[in-house]
Parts: structure tokens; C-alpha cells; sequence
């Protein structure tokens, strides 16, 4: 949604993840859609470990913004178990570009609470769904991406592409379905657990709590018989992605 436009979105937490400069903008343009009739919420949580962060410079006493002194991970953790299986208006999460696979990691750490004595690891996703850019982080995260250029830092994604000028005939959700099919063909893979972000007001995406929420089901649901099985599970948007193989190992004997 642009600026100027009438209708109005209704939400209930917001939780931007950082308070650097992405989440500084972020909080910025959402205070800016609530002022102008674009959007309301019930809380704007900015998540950041450090108390001076350039969100606390920049927005100093911003109304209706809180700031929440918490590592990532640790926030999530509380956050998360005390979230309600649906919400109207929706809860949602406002990722940043350069934050860690978070939804992921929590998706770990449940499953190991879930399941003590059984093998449960992150894995690298073996192949790609056929991006242009295809590449992996240190941690084993698989980046991939169907834009070989570089894009505006803020894009929207829309439907015609601002860098080549052309339709979007692409899509990372169609995608990653592909890749799960492909890994089941060779290997016991369920899912994806895909955590779409879609740009929603004043260039601001996220995704709602509730798909997390049933991430964490699907999880749970494929490991239930005690098979060993990985889970794909990605944070995607309509050009990009971030993508790990959630491996459940059969109980100990």
C-alpha cells in the first residue's frame, strides 16, 4: 500500500525485529501510517538488546512504539509461547534484511523441548529451487533469490519489477513448493514451513504470528510417528529467501 490511500489495515502487536537503522525506518513509516489514517494497532514493540539503540536516538518517546531490551531469540521464546493460536486483528512480525534465520532457530528450539531424546539439527538444504542467486551462509542457511541485480533497498516487490522494467513473472512460495517436492522425491521431507513477508503499508512487510504458529504444528505433526524427517522451512518474500532443513531424528533407543 502507498502513501495517499484510503484504506486502513487493522492490526494488533507489531513486533519490529531491531532497532538499528531498518527498524528504526520501519517504526518511522508505521507511525507515519497511523498518523495518516493508514493503519492501527494495538502495540509497536521495537526488539533490540541495546537500550541507546538508534531507534531510542531517532524516535525519542515515540507514541504508541515501546521499546523492548531483549536479545532476539529470548524475546521470541516468551513472546511466542504466550501467543494466541489466532488473533483478529492479526499479530505479526516485521523482519529486518539482515537479521539471523529467527523463526528457524525458535522452530529448533521447540522441537528440542518437544522431543529430549531424539537427534534434532539443522541441516543444509542439499539443492536450490533454480534462482539466479543461490548461496550459502556460514550458519548452512541457503539464500537464494530470483533477482541477479541489485535491488531498491526498500522495494516493495510489485508487480512489475522497478529494476527491469517487466512483470514479475516470479515467485518464492511456488518455489519453495517445488523444493519440497523435489527433497521428498529423494529423502523424507515434509513442508514447507514457509514464513511469507508481503509488503502491507507505507512499504513496511511482515508476516502475521499465526503462520509461526502453525509452522510449529507442521512441525510437530511430522515428527509425531517417530521417523526420522526433515521439515523445509524458509522466511520468504515474493523475490527472496532464506531456507534451512529442520532434521527430526528417530528416538533413542
Amino acid at each position: 500500500m502507498a502513501a495517499g490511500c484510503s484504506a486502513s489495515i487493522a492490526l494488533g502487536d507489531v513486533v519490529i525485529v531491531g532497532g538499528g537503522c531498518y527498524g528504526t525506518f520501519y517504526a518511522g513509516q508505521l507511525l507515519r501510517a497511523r498518523a495518516e489514517g493508514a493503519a492501527q494497532w494495538r502495540r509497536l514493540l521495537v526488539v533490540d538488546r541495546d537500550p541507546a539503540c538508534r531507534f531510542t536516538r531517532e524516535l525519542p518517546g515515540s507514541t504508541g512504539a515501546s521499546l523492548m531490551i531483549e536479545e532476539w531469540g529470548a524475546f521470541f521464546d516468551g513472546y511466542l509461547a504466550a501467543a494466541p493460536p489466532r488473533s483478529d486483528p492479526p499479530d505479526a512480525i516485521v523482519p529486518s534484511p539482515l537479521m539471523p534465520h529467527l523463526m528457524y532457530e525458535w522452530l529448533l528450539r521447540r522441537a528440542r523441548q518437544r522431543w529430549p531424546g531424539r537427534t534434532i539439527e539443522r541441516r543444509a538444504v542439499p539443492v536450490g529451487p533454480g534462482t539466479p542467486y543461490d548461496s550459502e551462509a556460514p550458519d548452512g542457511t541457503r539464500l537464494v533469490s530470483f533477482a541477479d541485480w541489485l535491488c531498491p533497498i526498500h522495494c516493495i516487490e510489485p508487480a512489475t519489477c522497478p529494476v527491469i522494467r517487466a512483470p514479475r513473472t516470479w515467485d518464492m512460495t511456488e518455489a519453495m513448493h517445488r523444493l519440497a517436492s523435489r527433497l521428498a522425491a529423494t529423502n523424507p521431507t515434509a513442508g514447507p514451513v514457509l514464513f511469507t513477508c508481503r509488503h502491507r503499508v507505507y512499504g513496511v512487510g511482515m508476516f502475521d504470528v499465526e503462520t509461526v504458529l502453525a509452522g510449529d504444528a507442521l512441525v510437530s505433526e511430522a515428527g509425531a510417528a517417530g521417523h526420522p524427517t526433515d521439515v523445509l522451512v524458509a522466511t520468504i518474500s515474493a523475490c527472496h529467501g532464506a531456507a534451512s532443513l529442520l532434521h527430526l531424528g528417530s528416538p533413542a533407543a
